[in-house]
């Protein structure tokens, strides 16, 4: 993205020293071939360069075609965030409030929803941001490659309280991830540990 801005950048300095260059004394039929490359044929070009290259990364960007490893419910509500583990059946293994943990170099699945009213998931250091709304569930797939401090907040003004719509991000090696949903198991009506 970096070097289609530049190369745009460039050429739409070029156009603009020719445009200088040739002063007052630009013939009609110039300026028309000049407004045509510059105001025409340079924005179809490096808008379908970028619709190309944005539709080959999307898979790689979105997470779509990757295998999901693990999957967490995201549930906000007025004033903290629900996070619920799943097994592979769909029964939610552990479960913690405003502390998200994620295991290092895996995909996550989020199913995230919202309770009350709109709010936004969203974790800055990695990118991925969608709408928690009431009776929806929307997914957003993430995968932590390093294990920094990281803050997850609400992106949408949700209330009185929404500055304490934020939660803590820890990303956790493999061995560490699985005591941790040991450590926050959800205990089963029979009293057992899922």
């Amino acid at each position: 993205m970096f070097a289609g801005a530049c190369a745009a950048w460039t050429l739409v300095l070029a156009l603009v020293l020719l445009a200088m260059r040739r002063g007052r004394g630009l013939a009609p039929r110039a300026g028309g071939r000049l407004i045509l490359a510059g105001g025409v044929a340079l924005p179809t070009v490096l808008l379908a360069a970028l619709l190309v290259y944005g539709t080959l990364a999307s898979d790689r960007v979105t997470g779509s075609g990757a295998d999901v490893a693990h999957v967490v419910r995201v549930t906000a509500r007025q004033w903290r965030w629900e996070f619920e583990y799943l097994d592979r059946d769909g029964v939610v293994r552990a479960a913690s409030v405003d502390r998200l943990a994620m295991p290092l170099g895996e995909m996550v699945e989020f199913h995230v929803g919202s309770i009350d009213v709109i709010h936004s998931f969203w974790i800055p250091r990695l990118g991925g941001k969608v709408d928690a709304i009431p009776g929806r569930t929307n997914l957003l797939r993430l995968r932590a490659d390093r294990t920094v401090p990281m803050r997850g907040q609400c992106a949408e003004f949700c209330g009185l309280e929404h500055a304490r719509m934020a939660f803590r991000v820890d990303v956790l090696d493999a061995r560490a991830y699985r005591a941790w949903l040991r450590e926050n198991a959800v205990v089963a009506d029979d009293g057992a540990a899922r």
